[in-house]
């Protein structure tokens, strides 16, 4: 070995003493919910991350909980001002709070890890504002995807390429439910009732079967992989609440799964469009196998072809393993690049035309869709297929769910107001 080597491997192991033997990080935990105990739970058995739980907030004294009523304060303000924390980690069901409790410690310029992605969505500008005035840092790659490590992989490893497509599974939920339908042949409201027992489900599941979760996923991950920045209500989400077994069986005479699907999308002319629905997924596509509470993300990159990636979506470990990702990582003084955020912009758009299954017995709600062009259609089933204006889609998403209409996308899409033989090749590993 060469001296040269030598002293550099020597460098390289008195380093990684200094860092083992560096204090830890002191963690303030601000709710202790699934998230939150899987985070304390995995640092109890990985005492070598060089981290620990200093203290805990919750809103709630009387509830029930694994840890003595004295290990909790029950002021998150508190926990703001404790000038010994080092890493504020935000754990909370409340996107208003969560808001108001991250946005204030941003701007003492702390460090900061949340696993809200309905916060981070609706507030991605003002909290880069923030990071940006007073120094501070946020990471938030529990908010998206659970286990996987998407975000980083889209800011540092895709942080420059240009990607054709980011589209995947993105909410276990709902997978679960849909894997229980496909699998056992159970009705929705059976299937649900499974997810909740297992915890995979809210009492409220609306968040998840609505599909208002991985909608505001995908506005996070539009940011990081396509520089643009989108407010929720402008992607088009809809749900799984009135599907049937009579919908998964059509998917099947044609060797399909119904999945909900998140797809981000470049189109021609540097145009971007966003869509959070079901579609009918083929046994080509590696979504096909990702079921009960997985998530799976496809990107399709430029230059470096198809990457895919699986993992757990839900739960406190799977979860609270991506926090603490982020509490190393920020021992590194990691934070994100936003790399394509700080280059010229594409054009969102929804100025396409979408191919639908659609079921439903309202007259109405047909009329008022407007299909552009029909492809299939069976009366004795109640279902038609065909292409709709994405905008009138748009428009009318709560009419569709209060009718109680399901609605599913084939993977077909094109240019408005053109002939089928103008449509657009998306989504191929979908």
């Amino acid at each position: 070995m060469s001296t040269a080597l030598s002293n550099s491997l020597a460098g390289a192991a008195g380093a990684a003493s200094s860092d083992i033997s560096a204090a830890p990080l002191r963690i303030g935990l601000i709710g202790f919910g699934c998230v939150g105990q899987g985070v304390y739970d995995i640092l109890q058995r990985l005492p070598g991350l060089v981290a620990e739980v200093r203290r805990i907030a919750v809103k709630d004294p009387t509830k029930p909980r694994s840890l003595p009523v004295s290990a909790f304060s029950f002021d998150a303000n508190e926990l703001l001002h404790d000038p010994e924390l080092d890493v504020l980690v935000e754990a909370i069901d409340d996107a208003p709070e969560a808001f108001r409790l991250v946005s204030a410690a941003l701007g003492q310029g702390r460090k900061v890890v949340t696993a809200n992605k309905a916060m981070v969505a609706q507030h991605l500008p003002e909290l880069l504002a923030l990071q940006h005035e007073f120094g501070g840092t946020l990471l938030y790659e529990a908010a998206v995807c659970g286990s996987i490590p998407i975000i980083r992989t889209l800011d540092s490893y895709f942080g420059h390429e240009p990607l054709r497509s980011v589209s995947g599974i993105f909410n276990g939920s709902s997978n679960y439910v849909l894997t229980r339908m496909g699998d056992d042949g159970s009705e929705y409201g059976a299937a649900l009732a499974q997810a909740q027992a297992q915890g995979f489900a809210e009492t409220d599941p609306t968040l998840d079967m609505a599909a208002f979760d991985p909608r505001s996923k995908a506005v996070i991950l539009a940011a990081h992989a396509y520089g643009v920045a989108l407010r929720p209500e402008q992607i088009l989400n809809l749900g799984i609440e009135s599907i049937s077994a009579t919908d998964i069986a059509y998917a099947a005479l044609s060797g399909q799964k119904i999945k909900v699907v998140a797809g981000l999308y470049l189109l021609p002319d540097n145009q971007l469009t966003v869509l959070v629905t079901p579609q009918f997924v083929s046994r080509t596509s590696p979504l096909y196998t990702v079921d009960d509470e997985f998530n799976g993300v496809v990107i399709d990159a430029e230059f470096a072809g198809t990457q895919f990636l699986r993992g757990r979506g839900a739960g406190g470990h799977p979860t609270g393993s991506a926090v603490l990702a982020d509490v190393a990582a920020l021992r590194g003084n990691y934070r994100y690049a936003y790399a394509k955020l700080a280059a010229p912009q594409l054009a969102y758009t929804t100025d396409l035309e979408i191919e639908i299954y659609l079921r439903t017995s309202n007259e109405v709600l047909l009329d008022q869709l407007g299909f552009t062009d029909i492809t299939e259609e069976a009366d004795e089933d109640g279902y038609i297929v065909g292409y709709v204006p994405l905008d009138t889609l748009l428009h009318h998403r709560d009419a569709l769910r209060k009718a109680g209409a399901f609605a599913a996308r084939t993977g077909n899409v094109r240019p408005a107001t053109t002939q089928p033989a103008d449509a657009l090749a998306l989504a191929t590993a979908e």
